[in-house]
């Protein structure tokens, strides 16, 4: 049986976790590929700690160039995260035809239109399906098993910190600071969390899945994010007493103008299936023409649940060592010289429902002034419910749902409401999806 050496680049969380899976299952693993797989080569920071926990079996080298130029070394595995020294070292890895297999969200939305040029003009391979979801194989999904599908739309959760975040909100009546210090504390969130708790995240997967999706180029640049530091208890006991959870979504649609690509706070139905999806795990929903709605759910980060995707790419990798290029999956799903230039909608044309709460003065005329303005910019009201006092007695919170409305709309609304003298506070405006 012929062994293929693995070069692994990063032995932090990950690195571990694709080591420790390759280790236990490498039995399984040979029966799939034909082939025994081993890492033969690593690099770490600390080469003598990553020595004690791989062993002496398995070179490590200080530098993560070694590992790529080392001549035993027939695939990379990319674990260091970063956009530029992992960039390199893909790219040299291409330039010396060994495959590279990465969890690389950011390197893959920022980079990835060029490095698979690269590799497609190199016979070589980049695998990315750890980049988006954890261990869910969207990717996979979207370009090989719904192929036969006009994808219409795709949703879903994509970020563990986040999705905690909410659920703790909400089952705890806690303030989302409070709710950011408990995830912090459990290890679900960094110490500098902006890039999760602002939607960039969920931003750069969305770009990937949208280009899988539909056949366009990676476009993280053209995603609306907006995130959930705003959100307050207020809004997530509000939506909850209107049969409603808050997610932070990521949503891309086919519309007739053109794509959607959005991720932000997202009043769900509790009936919905996604609703129910709660602490770090993550699920998508994909509706295909064909197959109709199919959802994806599991853990979207972590060292096993990580290495699962990652091995999994790399026994495709395996599998096609040898093969002409022209006989594997696009990197894309659609070959590359199809690609769609097919325009992203500016996010004022976006149409939705909306959840908004305002904070007003008790006295007459406030709701006839608010309903006027509203009706002014053509938003029309589906339900409106006054809410309780605050125990100061500031006021009273007046809850609306409207039906399907242009962003432009609402936000031209909103801005005129919030010039009212009864208004006390800037009003909160959530966007309702329905499944």
């Amino acid at each position: 049986m012929k062994t293929v050496n693995v070069g692994l680049v990063g032995v932090g969380t990950v690195g571990r976790g694709v080591f420790e899976v390759l280790r236990r299952n490498c039995e399984e693993i040979s029966r799939r590929t034909g082939r025994e797989i081993i890492v033969s080569a690593a690099s770490a920071r600390n080469v003598r700690k990553a020595e004690e926990f791989l062993g002496s079996t398995v070179k490590v080298y200080e530098d993560p160039f070694d590992v790529v130029r080392d001549k035993n070394v027939d695939i990379v595995i990319e674990l260091i995260g970063g956009t530029t020294t992992a960039r390199a070292l893909i790219e040299e890895s291409i330039s010396l035809s060994k495959p590279v297999v990465t969890a690389n969200k950011a390197l893959i939305a920022e980079h990835g239109n060029e490095l698979f040029a690269r590799a497609r003009a190199n016979g070589s391979i980049v695998a990315y399906e750890a980049a988006v979801a954890g261990g869910i194989p969207i990717i996979k999904a979207l370009r090989e098993g719904l192929a036969a599908n006009r994808i219409d739309s795709v949703a879903g959760i994509v970020n563990g910190t986040t999705n905690f975040i909410l659920s703790e909100m909400r089952d705890k009546g806690i303030s989302f600071q409070d709710a950011l210090a408990d995830a912090q504390q459990l290890g679900y969130a960094e110490a500098d969390p902006t890039f999760d708790i602002e939607g960039i995240d969920a931003g750069q997967k969305l770009a990937i899945i949208a280009a899988v999706t539909f056949g366009i180029s990676i476009q993280p640049k053209r995603v609306y994010c907006e995130g959930i530091t705003n959100l307050t208890e207020a809004d997530i006991r509000a939506a909850e007493d209107f049969g409603y959870r808050v997610k932070l979504l990521a949503i891309t649609k086919r519309k007739a103008g053109g794509l959607e690509m959005r991720v932000h706070p997202t009043l769900v139905h509790h009936k919905c299936v996604i609703a129910s999806v709660d602490g770090p795990m993550n699920a998508v929903l994909v509706e295909g023409d064909a197959v109709g709605p199919t959802l994806y759910y599991g853990a979207g980060a972590g060292a096993e649940p990580t290495a699962s995707a990652v091995i999994a790419d790399l026994i495709d990798v395996v599998r096609l060592q040898g093969s002409d290029v022209a006989a594997h999956v696009p990197h894309l799903a659609f070959q590359e010289e199809r690609l769609s230039d097919v325009p992203i909608l500016d996010m004022g044309e976006v149409e939705s429902s909306f959840y908004l709460r305002l904070r007003v003065r008790d006295e007459p005329g406030v709701l006839s002034d608010i309903a006027g303005i509203l009706a002014e910019y053509k938003v029309s009201i589906e339900a409106m419910r006054q809410r309780e006092s605050d125990a100061n007695g500031e006021g009273v919170d007046i809850v609306i749902f409207t039906h399907k409305t242009k962003e432009n709309s609402i936000n031209h609304a909103l801005k005129k409401i919030s010039g009212l003298d009864a208004i006390y506070y800037t009003p909160a405006r959530l966007r309702i999806e329905v499944f």
